[in-house]
């Protein structure tokens, strides 16, 4: 038994190691213009076949954005993606995307506060990936969000977009 359990173990090794060499079905992801914008993410995907990947991260805010200044107020939380490739190739290829962040918003401004805050988005994109290793990703769509504490931070729906740059494995 113990053979057969060491024979089938070594078997799933081989197995996932030639089709990790066939095509890379791991990304870890940076989003530079969400870091612009304040929110930190970095994405971890995993491809769950040929149509579609799942990828989770932390999402922090840890400063303001660019653009303006609404006031000081951090958040630290989480955020989970699924992302379906109607044509296969995950995690390259076009693909349809849902994707969350959950957090925990804290501020020391107007006597101070924390809240639940969080944003969801629905998207449409491209990855691409060069010499099976570099990632490039962008994307469009919407999302609505409600990341205010203490008067701070929007509660809206505006457009969403993804830029991403990354390693594949």
């Amino acid at each position: 038994m113990k053979r057969a359990c060491s024979l089938l173990a070594f078997a799933v090794v081989l197995t996932a190691a030639s089709s990790q060499a066939d095509a890379p079905r791991w990304t870890i992801q940076v989003d530079p213009l969400t870091t612009a914008l304040g929110f930190v993410h970095v994405q971890v995907e995993r491809a769950l076949g040929d149509h579609a990947s799942v990828y989770v991260g932390p999402s922090v805010r840890l400063f303001d954005p660019l653009e303006k200044s609404d006031g000081k107020y951090r958040g630290y939380g989480g955020e989970l993606g699924v992302r379906v490739f109607p044509w296969g190739g995950a995690p390259a290829g076009a693909w349809a995307e849902a994707r969350g962040v959950l957090a925990s918003l804290h501020t020391d401004a107007n006597g101070g506060a924390s809240a639940i805050g969080g944003y969801a988005s629905v998207l449409g994109g491209y990855t691409w990936i060069f010499s099976e290793r570099w990632v490039l990703a962008a994307g469009l769509g919407v999302q609505y969000l409600h990341y205010r504490v203490a008067g701070l931070g929007p509660v809206q729906v505006l457009p969403a977009a993804h830029t991403t740059l990354g390693v594949a494995f």
